[in-house]
């Protein structure tokens, strides 16, 4: 570790695994709920529940990112962090606004009260005094995170996160925005959700990835930042007009099908284009890198975001199929492995390559964090697989057929049993991972040719054998 501000880095990492902790377990609760329905429904209502999953998710990504900026700003601007002291008062307003946002969900605290209690837009159901808080604290993250780009080096891959983490924090404020026309509410609620996580968070994706394949691979800076011009410019051009696929049915202009059909349909692009980055700058640099483990979440994280992301997304895209597979578990499906591949690898990929230098220790445990990567990863394959071939049967049963929705889910369970198996390999894969970065490996020591020969002289050794 370089400079000593990067340290700022470990207490969002931290705070990040307790939540990535809380989402997955309450994930797999969920799994549960849908094969079992009654299971806890009077103490954690689903809807409660899913909105705990959903929003822990949605928080510690944003942590990830928060510290993952904090770790590579330095290095990439050759100077330390402008105020380290409002870093960790921007976290300590993260913390405060999550357990606030968790109180008032579990018990349903000042139901209907304008400030405090939770509103009911998905996704965006925190209390007006949590969203104040997050505005107040992306404000200080900018100013820290900016003032310190600006006074040192600038480089594309800061250019890029900071033109991310900008638009970003500038997109939230629609979130205060609630009309009481639902199809104008639901045009300006996407351009938070839609246009993060398939506009500025791709910008974060595309600057974090590259600043790892510029430490794992060795490849030279200047080839790395013109595939990040690219992959930015790709990701904005597909993306913002993009959101229109999420207007076919809200009540807005006819238009919209076919814009949304076709920038939608070019969104795959970007996602091609990281998972190519990747492989041709690991190709390229040919480094043997002590940092296996990196190296494999940060593959993985551009390979699964071109099929969850990419793929999965495109299957449904088109107008005309949306049109039979709109709000389906084919949508869940997308979801999920998007989701996962996109930005939780990303984060866990930053996490295991910076954590060692942060713990002062090095090697780590490779072997557990790895293991964590392929359990983790078949878990959420398995489960987009058992989801898809459940929404392919609902779009049929439900669009096509017009049976009711509820005798659908009935013959759905054997595939909800199946994502459930999944979700069980998703949490193991979660702990394992959490174990392999928090505690240290006994590092072995080889012995040396005379130590052997003590050893070999030893009496009680010669009489164990």
């Amino acid at each position: 570790m370089k400079y000593q501000t990067q340290k700022i880095a470990l207490a969002y990492f931290a705070v990040a695994m307790a939540l990535f902790a809380v989402q997955v377990i309450m994930g797999l609760i969920l799994g549960w709920i849908y094969v079992s329905p009654n299971f806890l429904s009077e103490i954690l209502p689903f809807n409660i529940g899913r909105m705990l999953h959903s929003n822990s998710l949605v928080v510690w990504l944003l942590l990830g990112f928060f510290g993952a900026a904090y770790y590579l700003v330095p290095e990439e601007s050759e100077r330390e962090i402008h105020s380290p002291m409002l870093a960790y008062l921007q976290l300590l307003i993260f913390v405060l606004g999550t357990a606030g946002v968790v109180v008032t969900y579990l018990f349903n605290l000042f139901d209907g009260n304008f400030a405090l209690g939770n509103e009911g837009r998905e996704f965006l159901e925190q209390p007006k005094w949590v969203k104040v808080g997050i505005v107040v604290a992306a404000l200080i993250f900018l100013y820290n995170i900016t003032m310190t780009v600006l006074a040192g080096k600038k480089t594309a891959i800061t250019n890029i996160l900071l033109l991310g983490l900008w638009a970003l924090a500038l997109l939230f404020l629609f979130a205060f925005y609630n009309p009481a026309n639902l199809a104008l509410d639901k045009m300006y609620w996407w351009y938070v959700v839609h246009l993060w996580v398939e506009g500025t968070w791709e910008l974060v994706m595309a600057s974090i990835l590259a600043f790892l394949m510029l430490k794992l691979t060795g490849v030279d800076r200047e080839v790395v930042e013109k595939w990040l011009y690219v992959i930015a410019a790709l990701a904005l051009f597909s993306g913002i007009l993009g959101t229109g696929h999420h207007y076919y049915w809200i009540g807005t202009p006819g238009y919209w099908q076919w814009i949304g059909s076709i920038f939608s349909s070019l969104e795959v692009i970007p996602f091609f284009a990281m998972m190519s980055f990747a492989f041709v700058m690991v190709w390229k640099g040919r480094r043997d890198h002590p940092n296996k483990a990196a190296l494999l979440w940060s593959l993985g994280c551009a390979t699964l975001a071109f099929f969850g992301a990419g793929v999965w997304g495109f299957l449904h895209t088109l107008h005309g199929v949306n049109f039979y597979s709109h709000g389906t578990q084919i949508t869940a499906a997308h979801g999920h492995l998007a989701f996962y591949g996109a930005y939780v690898c990303l984060n866990l990929a930053i996490i295991t390559y910076a954590m060692p230098a942060l713990r002062g220790r090095d090697p780590f445990n490779q072997v557990l964090n790895m293991a964590s990567f392929w359990l983790m990863s078949a878990g959420v394959v398995f489960m987009t697989f058992t989801l898809t071939f459940a929404g392919t049967v609902q779009t049929h049963l439900q669009r096509v057929n017009g049976e009711a929705f509820m005798d659908v889910q009935d013959q759905l369970w054997i595939f909800y049993a199946m994502r459930f198996g999944a979700g069980v390999a998703v949490v193991l894969g979660a702990v394992l991972f959490i174990y392999s970065v928090a505690v240290p490996r006994r590092e072995i020591v080889t012995p040396g040719p005379l130590e052997r020969d003590r050893i070999e002289h030893d009496p009680d050794h010669v009489a164990a054998r």
